[in-house]
């Protein structure tokens, strides 16, 4: 396992993808993401580029930031619709709050895409597959779009990973998968090679990823100066650069699931609360964070969603406590039917440091509580969550 767990999240074909969505929430029979279509330009005028694509127009030929006119001689019935930049503004805002959710650790880059520092989360998983696979699935199921994420120890290989085969993919590339994975790839798609570093990489025989890798970076640095230096690091895998997080941003800590087969009974859906909870506590103690506020979240088999809230008496980060309101919630929620969904989310987060008003009836944990939690604690951190669960009643 490296040092670094780093994700990159990308939404696919974002503009097209948050358009279409919107599209089918107000009736719309057509998807436009199964059609030839764009975002970008007027079909009328003929004028404008395409900002988005649909995979059926890439077929095609067509390509963002071409003329809308050279997309139209490419396919005379191809579809367009107009960008909405205060809609993909929201959706991007939400997208965001839902990944803080699973990590707050997040560096977004642009309105569709982020980096992710999933290091310290990665214990609430058996795998960095696992972790980002419940990341892509959640995306899904709340929002109706999809994205990919590449994994990696690193930011360049994150999202040289999250590049590969689209939509709705989770793909990997650590150092020891460069060879197999990176170096077969036309040098082009390294990032940060444009086309004239390409064009100049081409006339020096460098065609490939793999074939600037084994290049003399001195040769580089002679042609391309420190650009030579810097594209021969990506080349190797190499970047240390950090995810950097903005803390102060973060005001919700929670995590949902997608249930393997619905949940038919109140048992069923509160062992996996239970769960939901035993993580939520755990990221917020990682981050030094109280919960005030709790809130239950169910999508029935229906995909109707419904969601509750309720203000603790004093906040926490006890997984024990946090249980009991969600499973309160969860009670005052559930009509019955079958559940597809289950979600525990905390806002009003405060820094652990400061004062607590504390409920007159609120009792201090016993010192035997509270070590056998430290302990339960530490050994999740080593072996993962799994190793040992609480025998709640």
């Amino acid at each position: 396992m490296p040092n670094r767990l780093i994700f990159h999240i990308d939404v696919n074909s974002a503009y097209l993808s948050w358009s279409a969505v919107e599209q089918l929430k107000c009736g719309a029979e057509t998807d436009l993401r199964t059609i030839p279509s764009i975002v970008g330009g007027d079909i009328a005028s003929r004028h404008g580029i395409v900002l988005a694509k649909s995979i059926p127009a890439k077929s095609y030929g067509i390509k963002t930031g071409e003329p809308v006119t050279h997309a139209l001689n490419k396919c005379p019935f191809l579809v367009s619709v107009k960008p909405d930049h205060k809609l993909y503004a929201k959706y991007s805002r939400e997208l965001m709050e839902l990944l803080s959710n699973f990590c707050p650790n997040i560096e977004q880059v642009s309105v569709d895409e982020c980096y992710m520092d999933f290091t310290s989360c990665q214990g609430d998983y058996d795998s960095p597959i696992q972790a980002a696979t419940a990341i892509k699935d959640a995306v899904y199921d709340v929002f109706g779009f999809t994205v990919n994420i590449g994994v990696s120890c690193n930011k360049l290989l994150a999202k040289m990973a999250s590049d590969f085969q689209k939509p709705n993919r989770v793909h990997t590339l650590f150092p020891n998968e460069i060879p197999q994975k990176m170096w077969p790839l036309p040098v082009g798609e390294l990032y940060m090679v444009g086309h004239s570093s390409a064009a100049a990489l081409h006339k020096l025989e460098i065609h490939t990823i793999g074939d600037l890798a084994r290049t003399d970076a001195g040769i580089l640095v002679s042609h391309m100066k420190s650009h030579g230096k810097l594209i021969w690091e990506y080349a190797n895998g190499m970047d240390d650069t950090p995810v950097e997080t903005q803390e102060e941003e973060v005001k919700c800590v929670g995590n949902s699931t997608t249930l393997p087969k619905d949940a038919l009974t109140a048992q069923e859906a509160k062992q996996v609360l239970r769960g939901l909870c035993d993580q939520v506590a755990g990221r917020l103690k990682t981050h030094g964070q109280l919960a005030g506020m709790v809130s239950t979240e169910l999508k029935y088999a229906t995909f109707t969603r419904v969601s509750h809230q309720r203000q603790l008496p004093s906040a926490t980060c006890s997984s024990r406590e946090l249980y009991a309101m969600s499973c309160r919630l969860f009670d005052e929620l559930w009509n019955g039917e079958p559940i597809r969904l289950l979600g525990v989310r905390t806002s009003k987060l405060t820094q652990e440091k400061e004062p607590v008003q504390m409920n007159l009836f609120d009792l201090p944990r016993t010192q035997k509580e509270m070590k056998a939690d430290q302990a339960m604690e530490e050994l999740q951190k080593r072996f993962g969550t799994n190793v040992i669960k609480k025998g709640w009643r």
